[in-house]
C-alpha cells in the first residue's frame, strides 16, 4: 500500500521589485535569497532595467494596472506570509504598493528603501522620496536603510554609530514598528544598528575586501523577509540576515567588469 504523502506548508515571501538584468540585484536577487533560505518566492515587477556591474543604463516602469493585477494573480491564489518590497521608483508606484497591503491587510513587511544602485545610478524618482516616508514607512514591520537613503529619509548623516541609532529612532517616530541602518557606508567594522522602539541591537562583523557587492542590499531585506515568514524573531531574523549576505559577500562572484554579485547560495 502506497503510503500517504506528508504535505508541508512552506514560508512564502513576496518580493514586489524591479528586474536587474545582471541578475544581481532586485527581483533576481530576491529570488535567489528566498530560494536559499527555504521559503518560496513570488513576484511583482515594478520596473525592468537594463544593467549590469558597472551601471544601469535604461529604466522601463510597468503600468500601475499591471502591478496590481500582478498582485491580485498572486494574492488570490496562493497568498503571501511576508511581503518585501524593494525598486518602486514613482511616487505613483508607492501609492499603488501601499492601497495594496492596505487592501490585503498584510502584517509583516519588509521595506527596503531602493533609492540609488551600487553603481550609483538614481532608481527612485526625485519626488518619491516623501511618499517612502508619508504612505510606506508607517505601514512596515522593519526598513532596512543603508546610510546614505537613510539620510534622505531623516534627514540625519550617517557617519557612525551614534548617528546611525540617531536616525533608527526617527524612522521609528515615523512610523515604522523596527527600522534597521545597515553600516556597510561607515568606517571601521560593518555595523549594522536594529532598533525596535525599545532597545537596540548591533550586529557587526569584520569588513571584508573585495567589491562583490551587487544587490546587498535586497538580498539583506529578503532574508529578513524570510526569517519573518518563517514565524522568527525580528531580532533571529536580522541576525541571520547579516550572516546570510556576509557569508554571500566573503565568496562573491567575480563577474564583470564593476561590482560582482554576492554568491546567494554560498552555502
Amino acid at each position: 500500500m502506497e503510503a500517504k504523502r506528508i504535505m508541508t506548508r512552506i514560508p512564502i515571501v513576496m518580493s514586489i521589485a524591479g528586474s536587474d538584468s545582471g541578475g544581481g540585484a532586485g527581483i533576481q536577487a530576491d529570488l535567489k535569497t528566498i530560494a536559499a533560505n527555504g521559503a518560496y518566492g513570488t513576484t511583482v515587477i515594478t520596473a525592468v532595467t537594463a544593467q549590469n556591474t558597472l551601471r544601469v543604463s535604461d529604466v522601463k516602469e510597468m503600468p500601475i494596472a499591471l502591478v496590481e493585477s500582478q498582485i491580485d494573480a498572486v494574492m488570490s491564489d496562493i497568498g503571501t506570509d511576508v511581503v518585501k518590497t524593494g525598486m518602486l521608483f514613482s511616487a505613483e508606484m508607492i501609492l499603488c504598493v501601499s492601497r495594496k497591503i492596505k487592501e490585503y491587510d498584510i502584517t509583516k513587511f519588509v521595506l527596503d528603501p531602493v533609492m540609488v544602485a551600487t553603481s550609483g545610478d538614481s532608481l527612485l524618482k526625485e519626488d518619491a522620496a516623501d511618499s517612502i516616508k508619508k504612505v510606506l514607512i508607517p505601514l512596515c514591520t522593519i526598513v532596512t536603510p543603508n546610510g546614505p537613503e537613510a539620510k534622505k529619509l531623516t534627514g540625519i548623516d550617517v557617519v557612525d554609530l551614534d548617528s546611525a541609532r540617531d536616525a533608527a529612532i526617527e524612522l521609528v517616530n515615523m512610523g515604522a514598528a523596527a527600522a534597521v541602518v545597515k553600516g556597510g557606508h561607515m568606517d571601521g567594522p560593518a555595523t549594522d544598528v536594529l532598533y525596535d522602539g525599545d532597545e537596540f541591537r548591533m550586529f557587526t562583523t569584520k569588513r571584508i575586501d573585495n567589491e562583490n557587492t551587487h544587490g546587498t542590499g535586497c538580498t539583506f531585506a529578503s532574508a529578513i523577509a524570510c526569517g519573518l515568514a518563517s514565524n522568527r524573531s525580528l531580532r533571529d531574523s536580522v541576525s541571520s540576515a547579516k550572516a546570510y549576505v556576509t557569508g554571500g559577500i566573503r565568496n562573491g562572484l567575480n563577474l564583470g567588469d564593476g561590482h560582482g554579485p554576492l554568491n546567494h547560495f554560498h552555502k
